[in-house]
């Protein structure tokens, strides 16, 4: 009887047993991991295609080729898809360290812009005064304290008194657009709210073009960057600090680490480098600044690093591939004359399975096997 009923309840139990069901992968191998982002990406650019296509009767291939005529058609469309990758690079890594001690730094926008504002108006106030070098330097210092002061703002209340850090800094974000505005109704009395370029004539704080190449800077700078922020995070003391406290910070606390410390110190770096980006937008490319001059990069960071597993090196394939991604689907739109939001639609949609492919990374869908089903039978 106790038999029949331990038989009865083990079919009940496999009954009710889901038909799909998901589970936690434990250790999947890198080189299969980047397979299933290969394919996830594969599935995207061929969704996207079919997506033109019953638009406006357009052959796949064509779509295609214009995504790479957007990107490497000509050697200015390559320095301007470098440039764009090289901003978006170093922002993502700006924002990483705070990201990998779970402090969520959704203000880099913010931040950016603040450091770039430093750099515009030193460029307008004391740009004729001094020499060009020299305004680049101060330019540097002031862009560098602009942002790790406003990163600084929320770290100091979040190591202090715990305050949730993801609506602060993105709350930052807001009252930076706003002190641009405000400085650019000071400094642009005709009410256009139109700065225009900055020292236009002398070009003094702009930087000088290497090769013939006016953005080669930029990306030498970012490229050292890069390897910097790996070495700090991977090889040094206060990178295993960083990861220590990003884990847990009871236990940073049980091995002696000052938690607040760490947390204040790595929000300054990260606002710190959110500001050298806005110096380098300041100098090296737009020589002017709006309240828009950011251009959501800030916000695509936060993914690339993400996406990234915080890995700088990792965030290079990565910023590449979002810039032409972008660059492609704005090619698309123009070439096909459609309307510049189908552009942005298809990143999107291309962005969305890329994150979507770090779930299955992670998380394995399984089926209820055959078996089961036979059993309740």
């Amino acid at each position: 009887m106790q038999n029949e009923k331990a038989k009865s309840a083990a079919i009940t139990k496999k009954t009710h047993e889901p038909f799909i069901y998901i589970t936690k992968r434990n250790d999947l191998p890198r080189l299969k991991a980047w397979g299933i982002r290969a394919a996830v990406l594969l599935i995207a650019m061929l969704f996207c295609a079919l997506l033109v296509m019953l638009l406006t009767g357009e052959n796949p291939i064509n779509v295609f080729s214009s995504m790479v005529e957007g990107s490497f058609g000509t050697s200015r469309k390559m320095w301007n898809l470098l440039q764009s990758a090289a901003i978006l690079l170093g922002i993502s890594l700006a924002v990483t360290p705070a990201f990998k001690m779970r402090f969520w730094n959704t203000g880099a926008e913010g931040q950016v812009l603040i450091g770039m504002l430093a750099s515009v108006a030193c460029m307008f106030y004391i740009g004729d005064a001094i020499p060009s070098w020299l305004l680049i330097v101060i330019m540097f210092f002031a862009s560098v304290i602009a942002g790790a002061v406003w990163a600084g703002i929320p770290g100091f209340f979040k190591a202090t008194w715990n305050t949730n850090e993801t609506l602060f800094t993105l709350m930052m974000n807001y009252v930076a657009m706003q002190l641009v505005s405000f400085f650019i109704m000071i400094w642009v009395p005709s009410g256009s709210m139109i700065l225009g370029v900055v020292n236009a004539d002398s070009q003094n704080g702009w930087f000088p073009s290497i090769a013939g190449q006016k953005y080669l800077l930029n990306v030498l700078i970012v490229a050292l960057i890069t390897v910097i922020v790996y070495v700090y995070l991977k090889k040094t003391k206060q990178g295993y600090e960083i990861a220590v406290v990003g884990e847990s910070e009871n236990t940073a606390r049980y091995i002696g680490i000052n938690v607040k410390k760490v947390i204040l110190r790595t929000v300054l770096i990260s606002g710190a480098l959110c500001g050298v980006m806005g110096w380098i937008l300041a100098a090296g490319t737009a020589h002017s600044i709006t309240a828009n001059s950011v251009g959501g990069n800030g916000f695509t960071a936060i993914m690339i690093s993400w996406m990234s597993k915080f890995n700088p090196l990792v965030m290079v394939f990565s910023s590449l591939l979002v810039c032409f991604l972008q660059r492609g689907a704005g090619e698309i739109a123009s070439t096909l004359r459609l309307n510049s939001s189908v552009g942005e639609v298809l990143t999107g949609v291309i962005i969305l399975f890329i994150i979507s492919s770090e779930f299955f990374i992670n998380y394995k869908v399984n089926f209820r096997h055959k078996k089961h089903k036979e059993e309740v039978k």
